[in-house]
């Protein structure tokens, strides 16, 4: 086994995955440098712990001269995200996810001295349709072309990693597909989901969830960067939760809609604190997805906690939030009955 890499350039550090391995390789005394590039200052809740973490503010198009200039041995991307700006929309999101990747692997590319790549992925990268299987394992091809902009970012962000394997066969590329991840700290669109007070779900579907850990998705992004680990894994918890027996467990009210109406009826959910859903996500309330991780534990030698371990923490972290007030428990009775009574009227 090859020694950690001195240097590592780490991208999207002013968000919540991408600051804590920052914070994590600083910390490691085997690494001398750990370079944070981003075009956006973290939050205040952030700063504390890129202490020790060197901070470019640039964007993806400035990486080329950041990554040559710097010597990087080893190259994060972390700079993906699943959620449209609510400013911005779309297409931002492609900017950053597609063309941000083909230029952060066009710099890396040009790194001479590079020896590792690590990119995030996601268990989206599989859609969700009807005729998918019962597990999928990092061979399996989407028996479909996902409907959601994630999900067909990260179908396009892996093929140019393909691209650079090829180009670059002496590099370590190590692809991480990451299945939803939970935990008492982690930020993100299913943690606020599992947080509001009324969840809505789709009429007739009980999907299959996976989570994966935060603190486990550090360690396998540790790894990743300090030990060789190339190819593509699956990263999740063992073991399922059916998303009827979450919402039990979250303590939340289920609110059971029809497909469209995720979306169509997003205005009306955020008036109850529901943030808008997007299709990747309506697909996997629709659909589930469950994966192998049986290449990821040989390799790594490292075994995540359970989906249902996980989701507990983050349970007992958000109790609080769980009570149903009587307020709470009419403004949702109201939205139930409202729909039932049109649905009722349109088949009149």
């Amino acid at each position: 086994m090859t020694a950690p890499p001195s240097v590592v350039v780490v991208t999207g550090v002013s968000r919540y995955l991408g600051a804590r391995v920052a914070a994590r390789l600083a910390a490691d005394p085997r690494i001398d440098r750990v370079v944070g590039l981003d075009p956006h200052d973290p939050p205040a809740g952030l700063l504390g712990l890129l202490e020790g973490v060197e901070r470019i503010r640039a964007d993806a198009r400035a990486a080329t001269e950041a990554i040559a200039d710097l010597g990087a041995e080893a190259v994060v991307h972390l700079a993906i995200t699943s959620v449209p700006d609510a400013k911005h929309g779309r297409s931002a999101m492609k900017e950053q996810n597609v063309i941000g990747t083909m230029q952060v692997l066009a710099a890396a590319q040009g790194a001479r001295g590079l020896r590792k790549l690590v990119v995030r992925s996601s268990t989206a990268a599989y859609g969700a349709s009807f005729r998918d299987p019962a597990v999928f394992t990092e061979d399996t091809e989407p028996r479909a072309v996902p409907r959601g902009a994630f999900a067909r970012d990260i179908l396009d962000i892996e093929g140019y990693v393909r691209g650079f394997r090829r180009r670059r066969p002496e590099v370590a590329a190590t692809v991480l597909r990451f299945a939803p991840m939970i935990s008492s700290s982690a930020e993100t669109s299913l943690t606020r989901y599992f947080s509001q007070p009324v969840i809505p779900t789709v009429i007739g579907r009980d999907a299959r969830l996976q989570f994966v850990h935060a603190e486990d998705a550090l360690e396998i992004l540790h790894r990743s960067v300090t030990e060789d680990h190339p190819g593509t894994f699956n990263v999740a918890g063992s073991g399922v939760l059916m998303l009827s027996q979450a919402v039990r467990r979250a303590g939340r009210i289920s609110l059971p809609v029809p497909e469209t109406a995720l979306s169509s009826g997003a205005a009306l959910l955020r008036q109850f604190g529901v943030e808008q859903i997007g299709l990747d996500q309506i697909d996997l309330f629709v659909h589930g997805r469950v994966v192998d991780t049986t290449r990821l534990i040989n390799e790594f030698g490292f075994t995540p906690r359970t989906t249902a371990e996980a989701f507990e923490e983050f349970i007992q972290a958000h109790a609080d939030g769980a009570t149903l007030t009587a307020d709470r428990l009419a403004a949702a009775e109201a939205v139930i009955l409202d729909r039932i009574r049109k649905a009722r009227e349109a088949t009149a």
